[in-house]
């Protein structure tokens, strides 16, 4: 065991003397450059706790337009439009799924006085900060999303800099808990944001602005109290090729199976996922005949026993898979977790089994997450290169959020009446994807438990 360092110059990348460091699955080939990674250590409570207040800050203001603000803004400006959120929101991940391996390249080179990864969560956190700006106060719809385009890539590249902080940093014995205690935190906060936008809706500018200053307040409380340390010292290679450029994009997956085959069923289950949520505003709305602007109310109700049931899921899983040593068995009870709760949400048409069914997605959900993170962190290619492949692990979650806002419109219509869409058919698409996520993991992942 590993001496725990508790002040923040122990989270300095350059306190060692840097040596190349990659991952167990790595073997020499024409992938490997010349890049260096800090050495694990066992980190501190404290910096847990920065970990989990910035992990809030990310997801509050991630999550809050696009599970709530965005579906109030199109349907105020374009009533009766449902299908033109999910052009919205998919746009802007297919933007940032672009951008994003090469956001992660750029942050694996970067050598500063403030670290690797401290420069791009503040400047995500600024970016996102004016884009919401522009969300909030565009009259059209293009100017709405042109606007969520720059939101989505300024804090999806802040919260891509807190994984890759937990990659550099987090030992394998601490990997369940901490994927589990920061899962949580990016469970309950949009949970908590969409009650703080329910509370100033008579102001569509606080409704965005709001969870915005709080996440950015958050966020930057990471790097002000815990420095990263300066990353000057750390061997990197100083020119970078086309062929390397056009390689972060992609990987070997005969090379790495364990890595291929837990993308590829995080891949299936967040497809799942994210057609049983990008149009939950407009679900509640429909199975309990009220207007849009006043779900808020109803979801953040459902979601106060949502996050209990995120407490439990996050923290039982990521702590008995640290201590069972056993990590695939807990995402598969997630996986099962959410088809019972998809299923229960696709038949239902009143306010008890829509709260059972959220809840048990909500449990579902924080398991897998949590879990699954710590298995990524184990089958990482090369740790030296955590932002390059952390962002390739994030295609297995922001494709399907692409995807899926663009197919949802289309399996919504199937079998359609007027005005009601078909969001059964939708739920139980979502919970057989799930299902198929999980067993994948479980079954074609070797090197973890």
């Amino acid at each position: 065991m590993v001496e725990e360092r508790p002040d923040s110059d122990a989270l300095a990348v350059g306190a060692a003397a840097p040596r190349p460091v990659t991952g167990a699955h790595d073997v020499p080939g024409p992938e490997q450059v010349d890049i260096a990674a800090p050495p694990l250590q066992r980190i501190s409570a404290g910096y847990i706790a920065l970990l989990m207040i910035a992990s809030f800050g990310a997801s509050i203001a991630l999550m809050v337009p696009l599970t709530y603000g965005l579906a109030v803004r199109i349907s105020d400006i374009a009533p009766g439009q449902e299908e033109t959120l999910g052009y919205v929101t998919g746009t802007a991940q297919l933007v940032y799924l672009v951008l994003s391996p090469l956001i992660g390249m750029w942050s694996d080179r970067t050598r500063s006085r403030f670290g690797r990864r401290a420069p791009f969560l503040a400047m995500g956190a600024l970016l996102g900060l004016a884009a919401l700006v522009v969300v909030a106060t565009a009259p059209t719809v293009p100017l709405i999303g042109l606007g969520w385009v720059f939101g989505m890539i300024g804090w999806s590249t802040a919260g891509g800099a807190i994984q890759n902080l937990q990659a550099d940093h987090v030992p394998e014995e601490q990997r369940g808990r901490v994927s589990a205690l920061t899962g949580l935190t990016t469970q309950i906060a949009p949970v908590i944001g969409i009650g703080i936008a329910y509370a100033v809706s008579s102001s569509m500018f606080l409704v965005f602005m709001v969870p915005g200053l709080i996440g950015a307040v958050m966020l930057v409380l990471l790097p002000i109290l815990k420095a990263e340390g300066s990353s000057h010292d750390l061997v990197h290679s100083t020119h970078v090729s086309a062929k390397e450029l056009f390689a972060s994009f992609v990987f070997n997956p005969r090379k790495y199976p364990d890595f291929g085959w837990n993308w590829l069923g995080r891949f299936i289950f967040f497809m799942g996922l994210y057609f049983n949520t990008t149009f939950g505003t407009f679900f509640y709305a429909q199975r309990l005949d009220l207007p849009v602007r006043e779900v808020a109310g109803v979801v953040a109700s459902i979601g106060i026993l949502g996050v209990v049931a995120a407490s439990v899921g996050a923290l039982a899983g990521g702590f008995l898979s640290d201590k069972l040593r056993r990590r695939k068995l807990f995402t598969f009870i997630g996986a099962l977790l959410f088809v019972a709760g998809a299923c229960v949400e696709a038949f239902a048409y009143s306010l008890p089994p829509l709260i059972v069914g959220a809840v048990l997605m909500q449990l579902a959900i924080a398991v897998f997450a949590a879990v699954d993170q710590a298995i990524v962190f184990a089958v990482l290619p090369d740790r030296a290169q955590a932002g390059r492949y952390m962002a390739v692990v994030a295609f297995a979650q922001k494709i399907p959020s692409a995807i899926a806002p663009l197919i949802a419109p289309f399996i919504i219509t199937i079998g359609a009446a007027g005005a009601e869409k078909n969001y059964t058919v939708l739920y139980l698409a979502g919970a057989v994807l799930a299902l198929i996520g999980g067993l994948l993991i479980l079954f074609k992942v070797k090197s973890v438990r």
